[in-house]
């Protein structure tokens, strides 16, 4: 069973729609949610050693670089195509998702800063395609057991693609479709419960009190929201995160503080 639903009407992201801007002409966090909001934030993607959270800014001090608001991965690192660095991390911050931990953290320190709590809306990138079973076992499995699972893992599958297609569309700039799902705030938690499933790039409170946006593009996640929602994300520990002026870049070039890499591509 879900609390995750697909959404009354396509209506109900109408406002947001209206006031992404397009990626391609505009490389601020503009095209990433709503710019609307008193005040916004960036949380930051961890990179990892070990498995073990490491934050931009252990990398930045440990690399001789400033860590601020716009700064950029390549940037800091001095490069877009290192894989590692010695005992500082073995896997750069995760891209295009907000982390599981990360995405339940948010959800409880917005919590206060909406009336509805029961209802927020959830925008599925439709670009994430419909996945296939790939499974892995251990010898002396029969192949009764084997084809059973493979069955409960496609049903699980199948059911969520239903549920996904079902949903109205969120329409935005630059290939950014969307599924439109609805359910509790702490059903966030549910997206990270399957491996078929992917975090959602939008979700907003329905009262329109804040939202989170993360790009299918980006090492960071944007929030935006009233100045007292933001200033609690910000006094958080658990999260790593600063305060963005609006019409931030978001674009490899953003940051003009540290020494610019070469291009990823």
């Amino acid at each position: 069973m879900t609390a995750i639903r697909a959404a009354a009407a396509a209506s109900e992201s109408d406002w947001v729609a209206q006031a992404v801007r397009d990626a391609r002409d505009d490389y601020n966090f503009g095209s990433v949610l709503p710019a609307v909001f008193e005040d916004y934030a960036r949380v930051f993607h961890p990179a990892t050693l070990c498995e073990a959270e490491v934050r931009w800014a252990e990398v930045a001090s440990a690399n001789g670089r400033v860590m601020h608001p716009a700064a950029e991965w390549g940037s800091l690192t001095g490069s877009w195509q290192l894989a590692s660095q010695d005992d500082l991390w073995d896997q750069e911050p995760r891209t295009g998702e907000l982390p599981e931990r990360l995405a339940n953290r948010l959800a409880g320190v917005l919590a206060p800063f909406t009336r509805e709590p029961g209802r927020c809306l959830y925008g599925a990138w439709e670009g994430w395609g419909v996945p296939s079973v790939m499974m892995l076992w251990r010898e002396g499995r029969s192949k009764a057991e084997v084809r059973q699972a493979q069955e409960a893992a496609e049903a699980r599958i199948a059911t969520w693609q239903t549920l996904l297609n079902s949903a109205p569309r969120l329409v935005l700039p630059a290939q950014r479709e969307m599924h439109l799902l609805e359910g509790p705030l702490d059903a966030v938690s549910e997206f990270y419960e399957e491996q078929h499933r992917h975090p959602p790039s939008l979700w907003w409170s329905a009262d329109r009190a804040w939202c989170v946006g993360t790009d299918i593009d980006l090492m960071t996640t944007y929030v935006g929201g009233r100045s007292e929602a933001i200033s609690a994300l910000l006094d958080d520990e658990q999260l790593e995160a600063l305060r963005v002026p609006l019409g931030q870049r978001v674009d490899w070039e953003a940051d003009t503080i540290n020494p610019l890499p070469k291009p990823r591509f």
